[in-house]
């Protein structure tokens, strides 16, 4: 009978083996587990494993205790690894099953590979958030003093409106921004859950599979490779040279080594070298990183570097605004206890004959309403709302593009990135390696004909060399045509070439022959080895595999084709170094293999491996792979170039392949001279000043060492460059984390880079950085275009209100009407302006690089002229416009509003181009944008003819209209005109010339 063990209670040594009836089952498990919890015993009961539901809810505490509190006493009462193996009825070769019913079961039992996350704010409390802008309190207490006097002055039919109205008003402004804030924080938590969930290489039924960390149960036998994050708590199976970085958990720094002897692997630490097989004892909250990540809690909203600028910008126009206010309200203090100001019907409001302590309180609240109003008008808060909207929008279109943000504040740094420093293998290239050379000894032999043309013992070797000196896998079955082959590229690739030329039997060579200890491939060694034991003559050999001209630094002799050793002297490795040469240049990656005889095994210290030898090799062979460039790259290459952004490649392949493969994308041209091809150790040997030097002109560094990449990194930023890395390994996260941007590999990279950067390129390719760099652009662009546009209204609505006060002693706007005008500036304007996509003009400029000013002259030039515009006409309405139309002061003051929106609303047409001329250019792929124009302008016409005792306004006829949007329609040629204006630092220096020719040839001709 099948079985599966579940081990139980805390000590004990009970055994007791279940009946096959589900309902004695079930009997049995409760009384057992009752009697003996008492005992405080162990208890181990086998049950059938098709019953492992009637498991839900019991106790087992000492599977995930083993590991947190690291048990190996209890792990050997077990009977180690296997013995947990087969008490979890799992297979350290074949895994558990697939069968989505264990799965669930297995998940219903012993929980789930996730942990409770803190609960995203409700709508209410961004409603509430809202609410406690001091300004808006100030005016709702305004509202209800109005309100209040409203109504013993006027009674309860007629004296509501005032106060209400503005109340209202204050509530549709709050709902407005809660709604947008509450979409804009759902969407990041979204992002944050796809940031976490990765990706775990198990093994069920025998295969290798890809699955999500949240899918990882107890049970499963997880295979962990440098770069890997260890998805739950377990313990190790079997593996070489394991080693984990646990200073995430404990704070150590120095590398653990895992094995038999120390077997523990704890939930979210690194694998730094070496590789194994794990099997899953505990996940979720039943670790010790689960139980740490569910007391943390995760603020998405953090502010970016912009949204800090933009805080500080909003203070001043804040303070400037509050300055303007205090002087409003003095003003009009003054103006009302001296009879200056009247009434609708013309009476003095102050009168010192006939005034109350009630009309003089009234008096007061109005004229504090409207300084608070001016305030609320001035200070823009929809800045870090339109920060929020375009960075959720860019962020939501870049995950369609392949791009997963990790950090909020890089979607800002794109748009700066002066230098791009990247990978080669994947990021370049496809990543799709196929052996196109092989050489034994000095003959080239055809990749398809290699075991008729060469001796069956080199074969026998070089399947070794391929089938165990790898962390790939075989797996095939009669069902299969075609073997599926897992790994790297290159590991695929060569195994794949292995079992379709040479004819490679896995199952076979696992069979024959005993790995007894692995040297893991790293960056620095740049090769990896085996010791093997023959099985049929107890023979040890050493098998290295790695870059060509490493391994052949370390060969003595060669094999030739017919099975011969000859002895490798000067000419003859010069000869390979020829043929390595030759491969490089054609852009084909040179793997060699060789191999050495160990007669005895080498003597080290107790409980330490054997160590494998490296000197004194024979050569097996030489492989090239192609691995061809991505077929948009180039276009990609060049469109950096038109950015201004330099693209340098920091690759370890040797300086030819990288030379050729740089040109074939286009990061350096034919014989140029300015272009410099370096290797790392060569840039590492230079002195700081050298390095200084050369750093910009660098745009290939071959054979790099993560110190190297991380060297260039450093000098560029010190040449005040904004930098952008690329990288997949584990080794690249120093870099990652000291570059301006870090963009990780999703597909290649490991967890550890990904842990690094702060962008996730999904499909690991150069197009897609690209994107990601036109998307930064188009966040800082569209910040500076919603910027422009809303200090123009609050430029022109402080004046108007000053110079209005101080004249004739009113405000033209009533609250309510600036409130509306502060929504449309703010969430409506953030709406329609924050929501443009990258246009092929952001690609041309060049980067703004650390030093760009956020407002900078094009938009001083833009929105100057605009406000005075705006000034003027409203101040010329406002003094004379009832005697120009013929109107009552209240109609004056509805024209003069409705002219003050229409002027804002085509003054945001003007503001979706900061410099070119033509503001419609695509304007109807940006639907959001229309949308907010049609909704403001159908609001306004209902504020206007319908909700005239909410906004004050009175209706207008079609002539009036007409005067209102014809004048605010000459916002549009005016932006044209603006234009034309240069914005060099000294203009009109840069002009004189010209109207001096100008001049002279005119006069000359008279």
């Amino acid at each position: 009978m099948d079985y599966a063990s579940v081990f139980l209670a805390r000590t004990g040594s009970v055994s007791l083996t279940l009946p096959q009836k589900r309902w004695r089952i079930a009997l049995t498990v409760i009384i057992t587990c009752h009697t003996l919890r008492k005992q405080n015993q162990y208890v181990s009961i086998d049950i059938p494993s098709k019953s492992f539901l009637l498991l839900k809810g019991i106790d087992h505490q000492p599977f995930h205790h083993l590991v947190k509190e690291k048990r190996a006493e209890d792990l050997h009462e077990l009977g180690g690894a296997s013995g947990l193996i087969a008490k979890l009825n799992s297979d350290s070769n074949n895994g558990i099953s697939s069968d989505n019913d264990e799965i669930r079961t297995r998940k219903e039992t012993f929980g789930t590979n996730t942990y409770p996350k803190k609960k995203p704010k409700g709508f209410f409390v961004h409603v509430w958030e809202a609410l406690s802008d001091p300004f808006l309190l100030l005016l709702a207490g305004c509202a209800a003093v109005s309100l209040g006097f409203g109504i013993k002055e006027h009674g309860i039919k007629n004296g509501w409106y005032d106060g209400v109205s503005i109340f209202l008003a204050v509530f549709l402004v709050t709902v407005v921004s809660a709604v947008s804030n509450f979409k804009q924080s759902k969407r990041f938590d979204k992002l944050a859950s796809e940031c976490d969930n990765i990706t775990v290489t198990v093994v069920r039924e025998s295969r290798r599979q890809e699955i999500s960390i949240f899918d990882v149960v107890v049970g499963d036998v997880v295979l962990l490779n440098i770069g890997d994050q260890v998805p739950a708590d377990g313990v190790f199976i079997e593996g070489h040279s394991l080693q984990v970085d646990e200073s995430s958990m404990t704070g150590e720094t120095h590398p653990i080594d895992i094995s038999e002897r120390e077997p523990f692997l704890t939930s979210g630490v690194k694998v730094v070298d070496g590789y194994a097989r794990m099997l899953v004892t505990a996940v979720g909250t039943d670790t010790e990183w689960g139980e740490m990540m569910k007391t943390i809690t995760h603020d998405n909203n953090e502010a970016t570097p912009l949204q800090e600028r933009l805080q500080g910008l909003t203070s001043n126009i804040g303070k400037i605004g509050i300055t303007v206010a205090a002087l409003v309200f003095t003003v009009l203090t003054i103006r009302y206890f001296t009879g200056s100001t009247k009434d609708e019907n013309g009476v003095r409001e102050f009168d010192k004959h006939k005034v109350s302590v009630n009309n003089i309180i009234s008096g007061l609240v109005n004229i504090f309403q409207q300084a608070v109003t001016i305030i609320v008008v001035a200070i823009p808060e929809g800045l870090p709302l339109a920060v929020n909207l375009t960075l959720a929008f860019s962020m939501k279109r870049m995950m369609k593009d392949n791009a997963l943000v990790r950090n909020l504040s890089a979607c800002e740094t794109m748009g700066s990135v002066t230098t791009i420093c990247t990978d080669k293998t994947g990021t370049l290239t496809l990543n799709r390696m196929t052996v196109t050379q092989f050489w034994v000894g000095k003959e080239l032999v055809k990749t398809k004909g290699v075991v008729e043309s060469v001796d069956t013992r080199v074969i026998s070797l070089l399947c070794q060399g391929v089938g165990l000196n790898t962390t790939g896998s075989v797996y095939q079955n009669n069902s299969l045509s075609v073997p599926e082959i897992s790994g790297s590229p290159t590991e695929k690739a060569l195994l794949y070439w292995a079992v379709s030329s040479l004819g490679m039997d896995t199952d076979a060579l696992k069979r024959g022959s005993k790995v007894v200890h692995v040297e893991a491939f790293n960056s620095e060694k740049k090769r990896s080895g085996v010791l093997i034991s023959e099985n049929a003559n107890r023979k040890f050999v050493a098998h290295w595999k790695g870059a060509a001209e490493m391994i052949l630094a370390r060969c003595t002799s060669y094999y030739d084709n017919d099975g011969s050793v000859y002895n490798m002297d000067f000419d003859q490795k010069s000869h390979f170094e020829r043929i390595i040469e030759d491969m490089a240049a054609s852009s084909l990656r040179c793997i060699a293999f060789a191999c050495k005889n160990v007669e005895e095994m080498a003597q080290t210290n107790e409980g330490e491996p054997p160590k494998i030898d490296d000197e004194g090799l024979v050569l097996l062979g030489l492989v090239g792979l192609k691995d061809p460039c991505r077929p948009e790259v180039k276009a990609a290459i060049e469109a950096c170039k038109r950015a201004g952004v330099t693209v340098k490649m920091v690759t370890g392949d040797n300086v030819f392949t990288a030379r050729a493969i740089a040109k074939e994308c286009g990061i350096i041209s034919e014989n140029s001279e300015v272009d410099v091809v370096v290797e790392g150790q060569e840039f590492r040997n230079c002195s700081p000043d050298k390095q200084l030097e050369i750093a910009d002109k660098i745009r290939v560094m071959a054979r790099s060492s993560p110190f190297d990449k991380l060297l260039l990194v450093q000098c560029l930023k010190k040449k005040g460059h904004v930098v952008a890395v690329t990288g997949d390994g584990t080794n690249d996260a120093p870099a990652l984390k000291e570059a301006d941007v870090g963009l990780s590999m999703g597909i290649q990279g490991t967890e550890v880079a990904k842990e690094s950067s702060d962008i996730v390129i999904l499909d690991d390719n150069f197009n897609t950085v690209v994107t990601v760099m036109s998307w930064g652009r188009c966040v800082y662009n569209n910040i500076q275009k919603f910027i422009q546009f809303q200090l123009t209204v609050n430029v022109a609505a402080l004046v108007i209100n000053f110079i209005s006060v101080v004249v004739s002693g009113k405000v033209p706007l009533t609250t309510v009407q600036l409130l509306w005008v502060n929504l449309i500036m703010d969430t409506m304007g953030a709406l329609a302006l924050a929501t443009d996509r990258p246009t092929k003009e952001l690609m041309k400029r060049k980067p703004v690089g650390r030093t760009e000013p956020l407002i900078t002259r094009v938009m001083w030039r833009n929105l100057l002229p605009q406000a005075l515009f705006q000034v003027v006409v409203l101040l010329v309405f406002q003094f004379k416009g009832q005697q120009m139309f013929d109107v009552t002061e209240k109609v004056n003051n509805t024209i003069i509003f409705n002219t003050f929106v229409f002027c804002q609303v085509f003054n945001e047409f003007n503001s979706r181009k900061l410099e070119k001329k033509n503001v419609f250019e695509g304007i109807l792929r940006n639907k959001m944008f229309l949308a907010i124009i049609v909704v403001t302008i159908l609001l306004q016409v209902l504020m206007v003819e319908v909700l005239r005792r909410f906004a004050g306004t009175q209706m207008l006829n079609w002539e009036q209209w007409s005067i209102c949007v014809g004048i605010a329609a000459i916002t549009w040629p005016l932006g044209w005109l603006i234009k034309f204006i240069p914005v060099n630092k000294k203009p009109f220096r840069r002009m004189l010339p010209r109207w001096r020719s100008y001049m002279h040839a005119h006069v000359g001709t008279l």
